[in-house]
C-alpha cells in the first residue's frame, strides 16, 4: 500500500522503504504525518510479528514527529523487537531520510486467534 516495500528482515528487525510521492504531500510540501503514522504502524506490526508469529495486531503506538519530511528521498522505517512474550510484544520503529532522524515510534502489538 502507497508503494510501501519491505527491504530487509533479520530475526529482531524488519526495514520498509517508501518513496514519497506528489499525492503523499501536505499543504506545505511535506510528506503527511499520517503517512509517517502509517509507516510506523507497519514496521512495528511486522517487528511485532518477528517475536509473536503471523497473526498479530497494533494495540498501541505512540509517534513523535522530530523533523518533517521531504518529498525527495527515500523514507526508512526500521522496526525492532525489543521484548516479546507469548502474546504481547514491545517494538520500537525509527523513521530516517537519508541520515535525518524524522520519527520514533514505541508500540505494543498483539497475538491474535485465528478462527477458522
Amino acid at each position: 500500500m502507497l508503494g510501501t516495500r519491505l527491504a530487509a528482515v533479520s530475526d529482531t528487525t524488519v526495514t520498509l522503504e517508501l518513496e514519497p510521492s506528489e499525492d503523499l504531500l501536505q499543504q506545505y510540501g511535506f510528506v503527511h504525518g499520517g503517512v509517517l503514522a502509517y509507516l510506523a504502524d507497519n514496521a512495528l506490526t511486522y517487528a511485532g510479528a518477528l517475536g509473536l508469529g503471523p497473526s498479530v495486531l497494533t494495540s498501541g503506538m505512540s509517534l513523535d514527529y522530530v523533523a518533517p519530511a521531504r518529498a525527495e528521498g527515500v523514507l526508512r522505517a526500521v522496526g525492532t523487537l525489543v521484548t516479546s512474550g507469548r502474546t504481547k510484544a514491545t517494538v520500537r520503529c525509527d523513521i530516517t531520510q537519508g541520515d535525518r532522524l524524522i520519527a520514533t515510534a514505541l508500540g505494543t502489538i498483539l497475538a491474535t486467534r485465528r478462527e477458522d
